[in-house]
This record gives structure tokens, sequence and C-alpha cells, in this order.
């Protein structure tokens, strides 16, 4: 049944990605009406998440970002299908790093680098960094359960060098990794819920107390990495920049919490700069305090 599913909707998906960008968007705003307007979806938890962390806005203005919110989730969702074809050439023209001289300079320090980002802009593209590190990329990410289409996600997203590691795959492959003393870069996206009996530390995240995903500082402690933060702007419908900020390359001297904590403020601006770009989608404040 999976592979039936699979075999079906695959051609319908390459046909998306050899679209031109102007009927790519076109399709794009048609998605958004019939995910917004007719199937509503996630519009609950949304709605809720948006009250939780902006109560000074009114609800009209609440309602802006949410619908521009929405907006950008399908773009996004139809930009991560584009992938199947995009060319290097385009892809380095509408997702552009302003700093890569930064990633070199950590690659320089002879360590593996824990690269920390957030859901928000374009989490998917960002995965074109590799083709620019001596580094090979590892993508730490949750497994679909269809097998086909689970497959299909890590080819569309190893294009660039990179390669998608299951959550519960990544603790050993980082011992293996240090035993070798093979160099990597791990991209994980840590503004996630974690679940309670896994919750070390509570933090507050846009206002909110709530448990937090401590799972990379602890790693970076362990096995002595690099850390450092991916800021990722959108500068127009299409088009984004990505910006490298340091946290550390002495993780151990850092008190407990401290690189977590300052994960969460550096994403918290990019929210605050722009809230229509994160994906509110997710029910990132279920367990609060």
């Amino acid at each position: 049944m999976q592979f039936l599913i699979y075999i079906l909707i695959i051609p319908f998906l390459w046909v998306i990605s050899i679209l031109p960008f102007r009927i790519l968007y076109w399709f794009s705003d048609c998605i958004y009406l019939i995910v917004y307007y007719i199937i509503g979806y996630r519009k609950k938890t949304v709605r809720e998440n948006l009250a939780l962390t902006f109560p000074n806005l009114s609800f009209k203005e609440r309602l802006i970002i949410e619908k521009k919110s929405y907006h950008h989730l399908c773009d996004m969702f139809l930009e991560m299908i584009k992938t199947m074809t995009i060319s290097a050439a385009e892809m380095n023209r509408r997702f552009v790093i302003t700093n890569i001289e930064l990633v070199k300079e950590y690659e320089d320090k002879g360590k593996s680098t824990v690269l920390l980002a957030s859901h928000y802009a374009s989490w998917e593209w960002l995965l074109s960094v590799n083709e620019k590190t001596i580094f090979k990329g590892i993508g730490v990410y949750k497994k679909i359960a269809n097998k086909y289409f689970d497959k299909l996600l890590r080819d569309i997203r190893s294009k660039y060098n990179a390669e998608l590691v299951e959550t519960k795959r990544a603790i050993p492959l980082m011992a293996e990794n240090q035993q070798k003393e093979i160099l990597f870069m791990y991209g994980l996206a840590s503004d996630q819920s974690p679940k309670l009996d896994r919750a070390f530390h509570w933090d507050t995240f846009m206002g909110i107390e709530v448990p937090v995903h401590t799972g990379a500082e602890m790693l970076a402690k362990r096995y002595d990495l690099n850390v450092l933060f991916v800021k990722v702007k959108k500068v127009k419908r299409g088009f984004y920049e990505a910006t490298f900020v340091p946290i550390t390359d002495d993780p151990k001297s850092i008190p407990d919490f401290e690189i977590t904590n300052t994960f969460l403020r550096e994403v918290e601006k990019q929210i605050l700069e722009a809230p229509e770009y994160y994906f509110w989608t997710h029910k990132r404040w279920k367990h609060r305090r």
C-alpha cells in the first residue's frame, strides 16, 4: 500500500519540481486557499500559539500573522519539492550565505561542529550549505512512516552532500566519528518541544516557561564540538539569506544550559523580527508552566 501511494504521487511531485518559480508560487497560492480556508490545517494550534506568545497584539493583528504564516508554509513545502530538480546555480542565487568564512574558520580548528537551527524561514534549503564546506553535513531528523517517501526525503536532502540520520542513530554515529577522528557538521533543529520524561531543563521561550531540548548542548560538551547558530532571513518570496552566529568553540568551559539558552534567545530574535515565517503549526508550548 505504501508503495502504491508512492508511485501514484511521485510523478505529480516531479512535475511540480520542474515548474518555473512564477507558476510554482501561483500553485502555492491555490494550495494556501485549500489548506487554510477549507482544510483549516492545525489552525487551532496556530491560533493558540500566537495568542500565547503575542498577548499584546489584537486578534486582528495576530490573524494577519496567521495568514502570512500559512502562505509561507505552502511556499516552503513546494520549495522543498523544487529541490528535486533545482540547479546548484539557482539554489546559490536564491539561498545566499552571508559569512561562509566563519564556517571555514571553525573547520580550521580541527573539530566537528554542531550547527543549531530552528524551524524558521527555510530550513530545507539550509542543507545547501554543505556544498560550500569541507566537512560533510549530517542532518538529524525524525523518520517518516512511509519508507518510500522517507527515502525520497533523504534523497532530496542529500543532494547537497548532506546525509540524514534518524535521531536514535545520531549519538552512536557521533561517538563512532569521534573515535575515528572523522570531522562532520551536525545540523539540529532544537526548537521543538521534548517529551516530558526527557526534559532536563526548563527555560522561557517567547515569554513562556517550557521544557527545552538540551541534546545538542550535551553532545557538544561530550565530544568537544564547535557550536554555531544559523540565522535564516526571508528576503522576499523564494529568496533567503543565512548568517552564522558563533556560540562557542569551547563548550566544556560554558556553564550548563547556557548554550541552550543562548540558542533560544537567537530563535526569539528571529521570530520577533518577522513572526510570519516561524513554523507555528508545531505544538511547541503544549507543556508549559
